[in-house]
């Protein structure tokens, strides 16, 4: 990358960052919300350099989708963004990032969440979690069934190391280009987990984790409160890198 074409990269992720920001508000309005919606930057093969100049920018919580890119760049992150780790975690990979997030969107498992509380344990912390959910039933998707929901997280509320803070989904588009339906559905079962655990300090569900970059402002008219833009916030990148 040349000087001024890193120069017209920041620029434009300055003016993406300002049109997310925009549009983020205009969707809160038209739900007639008045909470906030957090912006995530997905940072998957995104340089650091660029990551550091959106943190500065104000997009300071972060997502992460891969150990290794994760630790590989993590030293080279400025202005201590707020990171969680989003994508799907391999038990054996734990223990590298449990010290370095601060919340784990995508439990997906009991034997999962039992290791991030083992490893929790060790490190003397404790872990918020996002119980990621298979709103689609798609085979190709990671997530607990819906009806599986409320055992997997009274037991996680039975352990001492994890904190079950909401839901996570990625849903699939329905046949009119619209994921709304899934949306509804995953606020349903957001707001029903928060309202029958509402004053068991075992939890403490605030988190509704959906939304991208082609859905963001739907997801927020159905209750998001993270949203996870990666491309349109830092440009298209190459995935298989």
């Amino acid at each position: 990358m040349t000087e001024r074409s890193s120069d017209d990269r920041l620029s434009l992720v300055a003016d993406n960052i300002k049109r997310i920001n925009e549009n983020i508000q205009t969707a809160l309005l038209k739900a007639g919300r008045t909470d906030k919606v957090r912006l995530m930057g997905v940072t998957k093969t995104v340089d650091p350099e660029i990551v550091s100049f959106s943190v500065k920018n104000g997009v300071t919580l972060l997502g992460e989708n891969r150990v290794q890119e994760f630790l590989d760049k993590r030293e080279r992150y400025e202005g201590d963004p707020e990171v969680h780790f989003i994508g799907g975690l391999q038990t054996n990979k734990v223990k590298y990032i449990i010290d370095k997030v601060k919340m784990i969107h995508s439990a997906d498992s009991e034997k999962l969440i039992r290791e991030i509380d083992h490893r929790a344990k060790n490190a003397g912390l404790t872990m918020d979690i996002l119980i990621e959910v298979n709103i689609g039933g798609e085979e190709s998707k990671s997530g607990i069934a819906p009806e599986m929901l409320d055992e997997l997280a009274y037991m996680s509320a039975e352990l001492g190391n994890v904190r079950v803070r909401g839901l996570m989904a990625i849903p699939p588009v329905n046949v009119d280009g619209s994921s709304a339906v899934y949306f509804d559905r995953m606020f349903r079962l957001y707001s029903d987990l928060r309202d029958k655990t509402a004053g068991d300090e075992r939890f403490s569900v605030d988190t509704l984790s959906m939304g991208m970059s082609g859905d963001y402002e739907e997801a927020i008219m159905h209750g998001s409160n993270i949203v996870r833009i990666g491309s349109v916030l830092y440009g298209y990148r190459n995935y298989a890198k």
